[in-house]
């Protein structure tokens, strides 16, 4: 078996929030015991059978042969499934997706914790959809990384321009007044945090004392604001070495919200456990 054929299956020991990363893999159906929560986008494809998510409280099926998308953040847990093959499940990390700048009305449905599930059932849609996630599978094995985003990219945006006409969003009961304050303060981390951005700026954001907001963040995700703005910076890094070979990399710790080299090495060595200058030509094949 090659390691794209390597069935993932969820691990109920992972720490909640725990980072999946930019990821397209091969998952088996299984009952989860508790609910999952991560900060990435996620798609959905099952080519046989269809799943059931619990989503805050409510059971939402994902029909087959269908992509369907959702913020993972939102607590989400398998409680049925009616096929025991795999499924195709991709994570986006959610800065790089808010980066893509998608109309307003799908990124907002999103972020309101609704799943997105495509209403068309032309077969050739859902055949392309599933020649497109297995290339992604195999082009992750080779690095092609590059190759995927664009391809993804692409794929969501024709998603989110048929929105209104050919999609249909499946309730899950969560609306903007119901977001917590650690999602809200996710939303704007994510939008600034190339800019100056301070743990005051945040807790302003959000209506709280910055160290009420620093506390009820780090209870969440374990990490203090501001460890979590560099490791947002430091992925945003990441991206633009894989996909713009021809920043230096001084220019891309100053566009990822670094105001110095010294520090933007400092934080990627510690964060990666080498220099950007290494990350950048092994990714870049040199």
């Amino acid at each position: 078996m090659s390691d794209s054929e390597i069935l993932k299956s969820f691990d109920e020991t992972r720490n909640a929030f725990s980072p999946y990363g930019f990821t397209c893999e091969l998952w088996t159906p299984s009952l989860m015991g508790r609910p999952d929560r991560h900060n990435e986008i996620e798609i959905n494809f099952c080519p046989n059978g269809t799943i059931t998510y619990l989503i805050q409280g409510k059971k939402v099926t994902l029909p087959s042969k269908r992509l369907a998308i959702f913020w993972g953040l939102v607590p989400h847990q398998i409680v049925n499934h009616d096929s025991s093959l795999p499924y195709f499940v991709c994570t986006i990390p959610f800065s790089q997706f808010l980066g893509w700048k998608l109309p307003k009305a799908f990124t907002d449905t999103l972020l309101n914790g609704d799943v997105l599930v495509e209403t068309s059932e032309d077969p050739s849609l859902s055949y392309h959809d599933e020649y497109l996630l297995s290339s992604w599978v195999e082009d992750v094995h080779r690095s092609d990384i590059e190759v995927i985003i664009l391809e993804m990219h692409a794929r969501i945006k024709r998603m989110a321009n048929r929105f209104s006409k050919e999609m249909k969003s499946v309730e899950s009961n969560i609306y903007k007044k119901d977001i917590n304050a650690v999602e809200q303060m996710v939303i704007f981390i994510a939008r600034n945090y190339a800019k100056p951005l301070k743990v005051a700026d945040i807790g302003k954001a959000v209506d709280l004392h910055p160290d009420h907001a620093n506390f009820l963040f780090k209870q969440s995700f374990g990490r203090t604001l501001g460890e979590y703005i560099t490791q947002e910076r430091i992925a945003h890094a990441q991206r633009k070495m894989i996909s713009s070979a021809d920043m230096s990399i001084t220019e891309i710790a100053f566009n990822c919200g670094f105001n110095s080299i010294s520090r933007f090495n400092a934080a990627f060595r510690k964060l990666n456990n080498c220099t950007p200058r290494e990350f950048k030509r092994v990714m870049n094949g040199s």
